[in-house]
Parts: structure tokens; sequence; C-alpha cells
């Protein structure tokens, strides 16, 4: 079981790592860098806002960061494969709970994926271009961390559970992070144009939505067969 696992992760993890890069390279990543000539532009001297206006929106001139080109193309593919084969590793440890009895099941698993990873978090905290006012780091991780949790439990009662009591629960559970709301900055400001902010949200929910379908399928698929070999 652990070997069908660990093979079932580690191929679905790469083959969507892959389409993941491919997909931000040709639509997220330009809209990333025409942000950055946004930032990079901002005179140093007017880096002046209002108390916690744009808190992590600083500059170090010791940090490290890739290069256009093959630097930043490796260094992405390398989070993505580290991040695919993780939640890869989730779907099949789920599967071994309640395994499919079909392929075409894996793409429900993705969008409860992406419903608990993507689409509920940036209901409170949308993705961000470079130069986009923020809260605390730490607030904003512990909301996102929470939310993720709650959609999670909430989708599963939702799904699993045969008494409508437990179900009602189950959306009570998916509401309570939005009712108390994500960490806000106390200004919200931006240096990139709206038009640019607007094209980088749907294009991160887009290209998201195909990973976590990809990642679903794929490792349904996967698990199916290693299954029927074993």
């Amino acid at each position: 079981m652990i070997k069908r696992i660990a093979q079932t992760a580690g191929f679905t993890g790469l083959l969507a790592a892959l389409l993941l890069t491919l997909l931000q390279s040709f639509w997220v990543s330009p809209l990333i860098l025409q942000a950055e000539t946004f930032e990079k532009a901002e005179p140093v001297a007017v880096h002046e806002h209002a108390e916690g206006a744009m808190a992590g929106h600083t500059h170090d001139a010791e940090a490290w960061e890739p290069e256009d080109g093959w630097q930043r193309v490796v260094s992405t593919t390398g989070g993505n494969l580290v991040v695919a084969v993780g939640f890869a590793l989730m779907l099949a440890g789920l599967y071994t709970l309640r395994a499919p009895t079909k392929t075409s099941q894996g793409l429900l698993w993705g969008l409860a994926g992406y419903a608990t990873f993507v689409l509920a978090p940036t209901l409170g905290l949308p993705p961000e271009l470079p130069g986009t006012a923020a809260a605390d780091l730490a607030s904003r991780q512990m909301w996102w961390i929470g939310t993720a949790a709650s959609t999670a439990v909430g989708l599963s009662l939702i799904a699993f559970s045969r008494h409508w009591l437990m179900k009602v629960l189950g959306v009570a559970i998916l509401a309570v992070p939005h009712v108390i709301g994500a960490p806000q900055p106390q200004v919200h400001s931006m240096l990139a144009p709206e038009a640019l902010e607007a094209q980088f949200k749907i294009a991160s929910q887009l290209t998201n939505v195909v990973f976590w379908l990809a990642l679903g399928l794929i490792s349904a698929w996967l698990f199916r067969r290693k299954s029927a070999d074993a």
C-alpha cells in the first residue's frame, strides 16, 4: 500500500507540476513580470506609506531572487513539484480510505482540492501581484490555514454524511472563516494597474483549477491501475 501511494504521488506530482509550470510560463509569469516593472520603477525615496499600508512590501538588497529566464523557470518548476507531490500524496492517502471506482471520480476529488486550497482562501485573500499592499504575513497564514481546514471538514460532512443535520453543520463550518473575515491592510494600494490585477486573478484561478483537475484525474487513474496490478 505504501509503495502504491508513493508511486501514484510521484508520477502524478511530476506530470501535474510540469503542466502547472507550462501554464504559468505562458499566462501567469508574464503578468508578474509586468507588475515587477512597476514595482522596480517606484523610487525608493517615496516608499513611505501609512502605518501598515504596505506590510511585507520591503526591499532587501541582500535577498536573492532568480533572474528572468532559466533560473526563474527552474525555481518555479522545483516549487511546483514539491507542492504537487505533497497534494498527490494527500489524494493517494484519501484513496486508501475511499478508493475511486472509476477514473472520472478523480475530477471530483480535484475539484474538492481546488475548493479547499484555492477557491475558499482566495475569497478573502485573493492572489496579489508584486507591489500590492498586504496585511501581516503571520495573520494571513493563520487565516489561510483555518480556512482550508474548515473547508475540508465542511465539504467532507456535506459529501459523506447521511444525516441532514451533519450536512447543515458542514455548511456552517464552511462559512465560519468568511464570517470572521480575512486580515486586511489598513490602506489598500497597489503599484500595478487594476486591469493587470484583474487579469492576474483570473489567470491564477484558471491555472489552479486546471492543475487540480489534472491532479485528481491522473492520481485516480494511476491509483486504480496500481490497485488492479496488485
